[in-house]
């Protein structure tokens, strides 16, 4: 799956940019959610551009595994759209039809 991710970010972000993926708790999840973005809750999944070729995101794999169930996903399908969604978030794009075809696109059967 590594190999599959790291081709898929290639693909979105560019073989320079360097990416890294973190995992949190839901303490550390709201925290973050309620400092940078105003909503005072754990949330699944934030991305951060850190510089022009640099950026992080932050799972939450508490609140991933309530969610993936509410979405008939598995941890592991949920978890894989998740980072997919961040990396389409540091690419620039917004919520929106052209994202939801690229998370189409991009997701592992």
């Amino acid at each position: 799956m590594e190999r599959t991710f790291s081709k898929i970010k290639n693909d979105i972000l560019g073989k320079k940019y360097s990416l890294s993926v973190v995992c949190v708790n839901k303490k550390k999840s709201r925290e973050l959610n309620k400092k940078y973005r105003k909503k005072d809750k754990a949330t699944n999944v934030l991305s951060f551009a850190l510089r022009e070729n640099m950026g992080e995101i932050i799972l939450c794999p508490t609140v991933i595994k309530r969610e993936a169930k509410k979405f008939g996903r598995t941890f592991d399908q949920f978890l894989g759209f998740l980072v997919i969604h961040g990396m389409l978030h540091l690419k620039g794009m917004k919520h929106s039809s052209t994202m939801e075809e690229a998370e189409k696109k991009y997701c592992i059967k």
